[in-house]
């Protein structure tokens, strides 16, 4: 079960860093229609293709942005977007059919009938959030809602993080003794996590801004710590969700919080003699992804978002993520 559940893990990644790509070549719009099942095959046939094309002619895209677009650049952007949501129905399958399996066969660790089948009701939300997210720039604007497209990523970070937290405690036992001080980190352990969570979703935020495509330097914002376009829009609150200057400084807020509390929260449980090996190892690794993650950003951020970097920086966040719930795991009661 552990082996399947990682498995999906793996597949989620997968679909982060092809969602990744699919965003930063434009392409999440060239497949005007959601169609679960039929979608599966794509065009073949020059009718097909030619169909689905003149499908794409009628979205704000292509009258507003792509109008000299012929076919064979339409299928540059398709291929993206289609293999995108196969990996989703692939996920689905690679999700339903084992736990159908385990659960007929009566498999099923007490207590894991709840938490999967929570996580199958997420994957089928996260498809219907797909599409929605898609929708938003086939009516008028030709982007996609920036609100959707980070609770589209938090929803897969969701699903990662309780797959990946399962496959864990099917894993490793829990800690023989748990001291006063092992439970604080524990808690620390699970605020990190939280704390980087918030931070990809900020990264949502600004990917669907294109905020990434501002202020290209590091570390002031072309020369300020704080930019003075930051509260321009009124009411002041709106800013936080619409304004480039205040979505990217949040986010990059975020980052320097992360900068100071890992390397701190390392250190603490650097100085711990009665930690098990596997806390230790899982300490180093957090630190170790922070700073890559730290790196790639600031890189994709001064080169103004090339598509390998910014599709790195992508996958960087969800492994992040995964070396903090391992340690948060490794820290549980």
């Amino acid at each position: 079960m552990a082996a399947w559940l990682l498995g999906c893990c793996a597949l989620v990644f997968a679909m982060v860093v092809v969602g990744g790509a699919t965003r930063l070549t434009h392409s999440g719009l060239s497949i005007v229609e959601w169609q679960p099942i039929v979608g599966t095959l794509p065009p073949v046939t020059d009718s097909q293709w030619q169909q689905a094309f003149v499908k794409y002619q009628q979205t704000p895209e292509f009258r507003q942005v792509n109008h000299a677009m012929d076919i064979a650049a339409f299928k540059g952007i398709f291929w993206w977007e289609y293999f995108h949501r196969l990996l989703g129905r692939l996920i689905g399958v690679a999700f339903v059919m084992p736990l159908v399996w385990f659960a007929v066969r009566r498999r099923l660790p007490p207590g894991l009938g709840l938490p999967l089948a929570t996580i199958f009701a997420l994957g089928g939300l996260q498809g219907a959030m797909g599409w929605y997210m898609v929708s938003s720039g086939l009516v008028d604007d030709p982007h996609v809602s920036h609100f959707r497209l980070a609770a589209h990523l938090g929803l897969a970070l969701a699903i990662f993080a309780g797959m990946f937290w399962i496959a864990l405690s099917l894993l490793r036992p829990p800690l023989p003794r748990h001291s006063p001080r092992t439970r604080e980190l524990g808690r620390a352990g699970i605020a990190v996590a939280m704390l980087i969570f918030a931070m990809a979703l900020t990264g949502g935020l600004v990917a669907g801004l294109r905020a990434g495509s501002a202020y290209n330097t590091f570390p002031l914002m072309n020369g300020y710590i704080v930019p003075p376009e930051i509260l321009v829009l009124v009411p002041w609150y709106e800013n936080f969700a619409y304004n480039m200057a205040t979505v990217q400084f949040d986010h990059r807020l975020l980052a320097w919080v992360l900068a100071l509390v890992i390397p701190l929260f390392w250190w603490r449980m650097r100085g711990h003699p009665a930690l098990p090996a596997r806390a230790r190892l899982g300490a180093n690794l957090l630190l170790g992804a922070l700073a890559l993650q730290f790196s790639l950003g600031v890189a994709t951020l001064l080169m103004h978002v090339p598509l390998i970097l910014g599709v790195l920086h992508q996958a960087g966040a969800v492994l992040l993520f995964a070396a903090s719930l391992n340690v948060a795991h490794a820290l549980r009661r």
